[in-house]
């Protein structure tokens, strides 16, 4: 006969409330990170399959400051955690200083329309010479206008798919990669209509600047915004010539 009878303790309702509460929370943590992560993954994959096999010449490494190093001595006052770096909808922190064109003082024009057919993004307001990447795209450092010879670089804002949302200027440009080498590109301006043909993608350093250099052969766009998705690591360069009817 046993001397002692060992009797399994039930768990509490209280304990499986909170077993099951933890499990909850680890699942939806790992469901979030994955949402997160899974743009910024797959955009890699597919910019080291395709995107940087299509440029169809090498961009030399420039030797200036780059653009984080940049921001951070002027804009942030060498504050690694100021507010001012992390605010990349300031156009100016896109690329360093040096070594930029330099614009235009005699164009007249403020602002234009630009829409991209694939992408459904019609009318979207490009300022010329601005600034607040929040409110609108932004014609940088403008040295020639769309329809003349010259390269016309615009800026535009990403973010991740799941934030993405056709009003908000902040997110306008985050399917650009989606485009292909033959899409089309419209431009808007003084009652002119323009239709630019898109000849390369490719994914620069933001310190190649090279990007924005003037090229006086023929009349040139040139559409910028950052990858991967959500981060402001590098630059995606969309180029694209003018159809001559």
């Amino acid at each position: 006969m046993a001397l002692r009878v060992y009797t399994k303790e039930q768990t509490s309702r209280k304990k499986k409330a909170v077993r099951l509460a933890s499990y909850a929370v680890l699942i939806s943590g790992m469901a979030l990170l994955f949402w997160a992560l899974y743009p910024m993954i797959s955009f890699e994959l597919y910019a080291r399959l395709f995107l940087k096999r299509n440029a169809t010449s090498p961009i030399p490494k420039s030797d200036s400051v780059s653009a984080l190093e940049f921001a951070k001595s002027v804009y942030a006052g060498n504050n690694l955690f100021s507010s001012n770096l992390r605010d990349f909808t300031n156009a100016n922190v896109w690329f360093p200083e040096s070594k930029l064109p330099t614009p235009k003082g005699d164009i007249s024009l403020k602002s234009y329309t630009l829409s991209i057919p694939k992408l459904n993004l019609k009318d979207l307001t490009v300022e010329v010479g601005g600034e607040d990447l929040s409110q609108s795209l932004i014609h940088y450092l403008p040295t020639s206008i769309p329809g003349q010879y010259g390269n016309v670089a615009i800026f535009g804002h990403s973010t991740l798919p799941q934030l993405y949302n056709s009003k908000d200027y902040k997110t306008v440009f985050t399917y650009l990669p989606k485009l292909d080498i033959g899409d089309t590109i419209n431009i808007h301006v003084e009652g002119k209509e323009y239709t630019y043909e898109i000849f390369d993608m490719f994914i620069v350093d933001p310190d190649e600047v090279s990007v924005l250099e003037q090229e006086f052969d023929d009349s040139y766009l040139t559409l910028v915004t950052c990858v991967p998705p959500g981060t402001y690591k590098e630059r995606l360069i969309v180029k694209a010539r003018i159809v001559r009817n």
